[in-house]
């Protein structure tokens, strides 16, 4: 038995942290950390968690945390787990980190995207990319994982398998990504407001948000090649959900029989990733309170593109699930443990 603490654990995602681990055998969680409900009982901001939880949340010190815990899991905004971390701490516990302050390699592209100065630069070259299924030997040997972001995840693993194979042309790659209300996070925004959000439908962060250079970065990386590519995301109605729909140029030569031994080649062993069968497309329905990534395929003939496909739950693998994977990686637990969550339907 490990003990586990959150910071940030009032959000969204932290309080989807909060669920997955009071399921999971091997973990105690010790800290609930949020500055906006420092000594108000957890249950009292969470009522779901009425009778299941009864500490109160404590503020965001993580060197008093690293005293008590083996792990700590930072579901916060940009810059401050970047802020707060240091050696003395990594020295004594295991950190995974939902923001984005180390997923991204280069400090100055992070700076541009993200508007704020990077706090702590000189972990970023250790900081192991919490991809899972591409980076699963890493992430067993790391003390620091960037977690990846939800529209990420779904969009990295769409299209994975076809750049490591070197399918498509890297530079042709166009995608479209939905996600529900859930991944603007818990506070109070206009934006987000019922009325603003019901019977509506907005792309958003047009050529300019910050998942781009995360998803050309970690493409890159697969393909061997620069990535350049178009991303859009749009607010959908919805609680949680990602889905993306990602269009690229196919390689002369390539058949439909190609691309489906490309899948399976990469996650026929994968228990998180579903490839689906000819001619189911991914919803979000169907993986939603999961781990699952749905992801399929359709070759267009007429133009030799191909338009490859991923559905996730924004909070779960997402976010708080893929970062329990994480965690199990890291301290050799059973992969999947605490994290069987069969899709919730309807």
């Amino acid at each position: 038995m490990i003990k586990a603490g959150i910071i940030g654990s009032t959000g969204y995602a932290g309080n989807e942290l909060v669920r997955i681990l009071t399921g999971h055998k091997e973990v105690e969680i010790k800290w609930y950390g949020s500055r906006s409900y420092i000594d108000k009982k957890y249950s009292e901001v969470y009522q779901n968690m009425f009778q299941i939880v009864e500490d109160v949340c404590k503020d965001d010190n993580l060197e008093a945390l690293a005293e008590e815990v083996d792990v700590i899991f930072t579901a916060t905004p940009q810059g401050l787990c970047a802020s707060l971390v240091k050696e003395e701490i990594l020295s004594k516990v295991k950190i995974v980190d939902l923001s984005a302050d180390f997923r991204i390699k280069d400090v100055a592209t992070y700076e541009k995207w993200y508007g704020i100065e990077h706090k702590s630069p000189e972990f970023i070259k250790e900081a192991v990319y919490g991809l899972c299924e591409v980076n699963r030997e890493d992430v067993k040997k790391a003390r620091l994982v960037a977690n990846p972001g939800c529209y990420t995840t779904c969009s990295i693993l769409t299209i994975y398998p076809l750049a490591k194979e070197g399918l498509i042309g890297m530079n042709s790659i166009i995608i479209d990504a939905k996600s529900g209300t859930s991944g603007a996070g818990r506070g109070a925004k206009v934006d987000n407001l019922f009325c603003e959000v019901n019977e509506n439908m907005k792309a958003y962060g047009v050529a300019t948000h910050r998942h781009t250079p995360e998803i050309e970065e970690q493409l890159g990386y697969a393909s061997g090649e620069q990535v350049v590519l178009n991303f859009t995301p749009h607010l959908v109605p919805m609680n949680r959900g990602i889905l993306v729909t990602a269009y690229a140029n196919l390689k002369d030569g390539v058949t439909e029989e190609t691309v489906r031994d490309a899948y399976d080649k990469y996650y026929k062993e994968e228990k998180f990733v579903r490839v689906l069968e000819k001619g189911i497309c991914p919803q979000t329905k169907w993986v939603e309170g999961s781990n699952y990534v749905d992801v399929n395929f359709k070759i267009d003939s007429r133009t030799n593109r191909i338009i490859m496909m991923g559905a996730l739950d924004n909070l779960v693998k997402g976010a708080a699930g893929q970062a329990v994977q994480n965690m199990n990686l890291m301290f050799g637990f059973a992969e999947s443990e605490g994290l069987s969550l069969v899709p919730m339907f309807p």
